[in-house]
Protein backbone atom coordinates (compact mmCIF):
# COMPACT_ATOMS: atom_id res chain seq x y z
CA UNK A 1 0.00 0.00 0.00
CA UNK A 2 1.91 3.40 -0.66
CA UNK A 3 2.45 5.88 1.63
CA UNK A 4 0.72 8.93 2.70
CA UNK A 5 3.56 10.83 1.09
CA UNK A 6 4.34 8.68 -2.04
CA UNK A 7 6.31 10.93 -4.21
CA UNK A 8 6.06 13.94 -2.25
CA UNK A 9 9.47 16.37 -1.94
CA UNK A 10 10.02 17.12 1.42
CA UNK A 11 12.91 19.48 2.52
CA UNK A 12 13.58 19.30 6.37
CA UNK A 13 16.37 21.45 7.65
CA UNK A 14 18.33 20.90 10.79
CA UNK A 15 17.65 17.03 9.34
CA UNK A 16 20.71 15.39 11.15
CA UNK A 17 19.74 14.63 14.19
CA UNK A 18 16.62 14.53 17.19
CA UNK A 19 13.51 15.38 15.93
CA UNK A 20 14.51 16.54 12.21
CA UNK A 21 16.05 13.18 11.62
CA UNK A 22 13.18 11.45 12.62
CA UNK A 23 10.74 13.26 11.03
CA UNK A 24 13.29 12.61 7.84
CA UNK A 25 12.99 8.79 8.90
CA UNK A 26 9.16 8.94 9.23
CA UNK A 27 8.40 10.50 5.80
CA UNK A 28 10.61 8.26 3.83
CA UNK A 29 8.86 5.25 5.41
CA UNK A 30 5.85 6.90 4.14
CA UNK A 31 7.40 7.18 0.39
CA UNK A 32 9.02 10.80 0.31
CA UNK A 33 11.81 12.03 -1.23
CA UNK A 34 13.69 14.07 1.51
CA UNK A 35 15.98 16.85 1.23
CA UNK A 36 17.70 16.88 4.71
CA UNK A 37 20.46 19.61 5.38
CA UNK A 38 22.95 20.10 8.04
CA UNK A 39 25.81 21.95 9.24
CA UNK A 40 28.07 19.80 9.99
CA UNK A 41 29.27 17.63 6.83
CA UNK A 42 30.14 14.51 8.75
CA UNK A 43 26.84 14.89 10.41
CA UNK A 44 24.95 15.00 7.31
CA UNK A 45 26.44 12.27 5.62
CA UNK A 46 26.15 9.66 8.43
CA UNK A 47 22.26 11.09 8.59
CA UNK A 48 21.71 10.53 4.51
CA UNK A 49 23.60 6.69 5.07
CA UNK A 50 21.09 6.09 7.96
CA UNK A 51 17.70 7.27 5.82
CA UNK A 52 18.95 5.83 2.50
CA UNK A 53 18.76 6.15 -1.49
CA UNK A 54 15.86 8.41 -0.78
CA UNK A 55 17.44 10.80 0.93
CA UNK A 56 19.80 14.03 -0.31
CA UNK A 57 22.09 15.94 2.21
CA UNK A 58 22.79 19.76 1.76
CA UNK A 59 25.13 20.98 4.13
CA UNK A 60 23.75 23.72 5.13
CA UNK A 61 23.63 26.93 7.52
CA UNK A 62 20.07 28.49 7.54
CA UNK A 63 21.20 31.99 8.86
CA UNK A 64 23.16 31.88 6.07
CA UNK A 65 21.14 33.23 3.13
CA UNK A 66 23.46 32.26 0.59
CA UNK A 67 23.45 28.70 1.76
CA UNK A 68 19.67 28.79 1.55
CA UNK A 69 20.03 29.76 -2.17
CA UNK A 70 22.57 26.55 -2.54
CA UNK A 71 19.84 24.63 -1.33
CA UNK A 72 16.80 25.83 -3.10
CA UNK A 73 19.20 25.72 -6.11
CA UNK A 74 19.59 22.11 -5.81
CA UNK A 75 15.85 21.16 -5.00
CA UNK A 76 14.82 22.94 -8.16
CA UNK A 77 17.71 21.23 -10.43
CA UNK A 78 17.13 17.64 -8.62
CA UNK A 79 13.42 17.69 -7.89
CA UNK A 80 11.74 20.83 -9.53
CA UNK A 81 9.02 21.35 -6.24
CA UNK A 82 8.32 21.20 -2.74
CA UNK A 83 5.87 19.54 -1.10
CA UNK A 84 6.37 19.69 1.98
CA UNK A 85 8.57 21.94 3.63
CA UNK A 86 9.60 21.67 7.53
CA UNK A 87 11.56 24.60 9.06
CA UNK A 88 13.16 22.59 12.25
CA UNK A 89 16.52 24.00 12.56
CA UNK A 90 17.08 25.94 15.05
CA UNK A 91 19.62 26.98 17.80
CA UNK A 92 19.45 27.24 21.85
CA UNK A 93 22.11 29.36 22.92
CA UNK A 94 21.00 31.43 26.24
CA UNK A 95 20.97 32.58 29.75
CA UNK A 96 18.99 33.92 31.88
CA UNK A 97 18.43 37.93 32.91
CA UNK A 98 22.32 39.08 33.91
CA UNK A 99 24.03 36.91 31.86
CA UNK A 100 23.31 37.30 27.87
CA UNK A 101 26.33 37.76 25.97
CA UNK A 102 25.61 39.98 22.31
CA UNK A 103 27.39 37.28 20.47
CA UNK A 104 24.67 34.57 21.63
CA UNK A 105 21.54 36.54 21.26
CA UNK A 106 22.63 37.75 17.90
CA UNK A 107 22.98 33.93 16.52
CA UNK A 108 20.10 33.22 18.58
CA UNK A 109 17.80 35.89 16.48
CA UNK A 110 19.65 35.09 13.23
CA UNK A 111 19.06 31.31 12.76
CA UNK A 112 15.99 30.68 14.75
CA UNK A 113 13.84 34.04 13.64
CA UNK A 114 15.74 35.26 10.46
CA UNK A 115 16.88 31.80 9.31
CA UNK A 116 13.32 30.72 9.60
CA UNK A 117 11.80 33.32 7.94
CA UNK A 118 13.59 33.19 4.93
CA UNK A 119 13.82 29.42 4.49
CA UNK A 120 10.50 29.50 3.77
CA UNK A 121 10.33 32.75 1.70
CA UNK A 122 12.55 31.28 -0.63
CA UNK A 123 11.37 28.36 -1.34
CA UNK A 124 7.98 29.74 -2.34
CA UNK A 125 8.88 29.46 -5.79
CA UNK A 126 9.02 25.93 -5.79
CA UNK A 127 6.30 25.40 -3.45
CA UNK A 128 3.94 22.91 -4.97
CA UNK A 129 0.15 23.89 -5.25
CA UNK A 130 -1.08 22.57 -1.98
CA UNK A 131 1.78 22.11 -0.51
CA UNK A 132 2.51 22.13 3.68
CA UNK A 133 5.04 24.08 5.65
CA UNK A 134 5.56 23.00 8.48
CA UNK A 135 7.89 25.40 11.62
CA UNK A 136 9.01 23.74 14.28
CA UNK A 137 7.88 25.44 17.46
CA UNK A 138 8.42 24.82 21.03
CA UNK A 139 6.14 24.81 24.28
CA UNK A 140 8.29 27.42 25.62
CA UNK A 141 6.67 30.18 23.10
CA UNK A 142 3.71 30.11 25.84
CA UNK A 143 5.51 28.01 28.99
CA UNK A 144 9.17 30.05 28.71
CA UNK A 145 12.17 28.26 30.81
CA UNK A 146 13.44 31.27 32.95
CA UNK A 147 17.16 29.96 31.71
CA UNK A 148 15.78 30.04 28.00
CA UNK A 149 14.40 33.77 27.40
CA UNK A 150 15.70 34.63 24.16
CA UNK A 151 14.88 31.40 22.39
CA UNK A 152 11.21 30.87 24.11
CA UNK A 153 11.11 34.62 22.51
CA UNK A 154 12.20 33.86 19.26
CA UNK A 155 9.76 30.91 19.23
CA UNK A 156 6.84 32.20 20.08
CA UNK A 157 7.97 35.23 16.97
CA UNK A 158 7.65 31.86 15.31
CA UNK A 159 4.06 31.05 16.25
CA UNK A 160 3.05 34.80 15.24
CA UNK A 161 4.86 34.78 11.77
CA UNK A 162 3.04 31.59 11.08
CA UNK A 163 -0.21 33.28 12.12
CA UNK A 164 0.96 35.94 9.62
CA UNK A 165 1.38 33.57 6.80
CA UNK A 166 -1.54 31.45 7.30
CA UNK A 167 -3.60 34.24 6.34
CA UNK A 168 -2.09 34.20 2.83
CA UNK A 169 -2.76 30.82 1.99
CA UNK A 170 -5.18 31.37 -0.35
CA UNK A 171 -3.07 33.40 -2.76
CA UNK A 172 0.32 31.25 -1.87
CA UNK A 173 -1.70 28.02 -2.52
CA UNK A 174 0.06 26.13 0.69
CA UNK A 175 -0.67 25.22 4.37
CA UNK A 176 1.12 26.59 7.02
CA UNK A 177 1.24 25.43 10.62
CA UNK A 178 3.47 25.27 13.59
CA UNK A 179 4.17 21.85 15.16
CA UNK A 180 5.38 22.78 18.77
CA UNK A 181 6.86 20.04 20.65
CA UNK A 182 7.16 19.38 25.17
CA UNK A 183 10.08 18.34 26.56
CA UNK A 184 11.71 15.58 24.13
CA UNK A 185 14.42 12.79 24.35
CA UNK A 186 16.58 13.98 21.95
CA UNK A 187 20.53 14.83 21.98
CA UNK A 188 20.58 18.18 22.45
CA UNK A 189 18.28 18.22 25.63
CA UNK A 190 19.96 14.97 27.13
CA UNK A 191 23.26 17.16 27.10
CA UNK A 192 21.96 20.25 28.55
CA UNK A 193 19.68 18.11 30.98
CA UNK A 194 22.20 15.04 31.90
CA UNK A 195 20.84 13.00 34.25
CA UNK A 196 17.68 15.87 35.32
CA UNK A 197 15.97 15.12 32.06
CA UNK A 198 13.41 12.56 33.30
CA UNK A 199 12.95 13.69 36.85
CA UNK A 200 12.26 16.95 35.44
CA UNK A 201 9.11 15.24 32.82
CA UNK A 202 7.93 12.95 35.93
CA UNK A 203 7.51 16.33 37.41
CA UNK A 204 6.67 18.73 35.44
CA UNK A 205 4.46 16.69 32.24
CA UNK A 206 0.82 15.56 32.99
CA UNK A 207 1.95 12.41 30.94
CA UNK A 208 4.92 12.33 33.28
CA UNK A 209 7.42 11.31 31.00
CA UNK A 210 10.22 13.17 27.85
CA UNK A 211 8.68 12.34 24.39
CA UNK A 212 10.39 10.26 22.10
CA UNK A 213 11.37 12.14 19.04
CA UNK A 214 9.45 9.70 16.81
CA UNK A 215 6.13 10.57 18.54
CA UNK A 216 7.06 14.24 17.29
CA UNK A 217 7.51 12.67 14.30
CA UNK A 218 4.01 11.16 13.95
CA UNK A 219 2.15 14.55 14.35
CA UNK A 220 4.81 16.13 11.85
CA UNK A 221 3.69 13.71 9.57
CA UNK A 222 -0.51 14.74 10.09
CA UNK A 223 0.44 18.00 9.22
CA UNK A 224 2.42 17.02 6.26
CA UNK A 225 -0.18 15.18 4.80
CA UNK A 226 -3.39 15.29 3.31
CA UNK A 227 -4.85 14.45 6.50
CA UNK A 228 -4.84 17.47 7.59
CA UNK A 229 -5.90 19.41 4.21
CA UNK A 230 -8.18 21.78 6.17
CA UNK A 231 -5.75 22.78 8.47
CA UNK A 232 -3.61 26.04 8.45
CA UNK A 233 -2.88 28.37 11.11
CA UNK A 234 -2.79 26.35 14.15
CA UNK A 235 -0.03 25.71 16.35
CA UNK A 236 0.00 21.37 17.17
CA UNK A 237 1.79 21.65 21.16
CA UNK A 238 3.00 17.91 20.99
CA UNK A 239 3.82 18.24 24.68
CA UNK A 240 2.16 15.61 26.70
CA UNK A 241 0.29 18.58 28.33
CA UNK A 242 3.15 20.75 29.42
CA UNK A 243 1.57 23.47 28.57
CA UNK A 244 -1.48 23.31 29.96
CA UNK A 245 -0.56 22.06 33.46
Amino acid sequence: MPGVLQEKVAVITGGTSGIGLSIAHRFVQEGARVFVTGRDAGRLDEAVQELGPAATGVQSDISVLADLDTLYARVRDEAGRIDVLVANAGIVADAALGAHTEENVDLTLAVNIKGTLFTVQKALPLLADGASVLVIGSSNSVRPNEHLEVYSASKAALSNLVHNWARQSRERRFRVNALSPGPTRTPALLRAAGGDADQFAEAVVPLGRLADAAEIAEAALFLASDASSFVTGAELFADGGYTRA
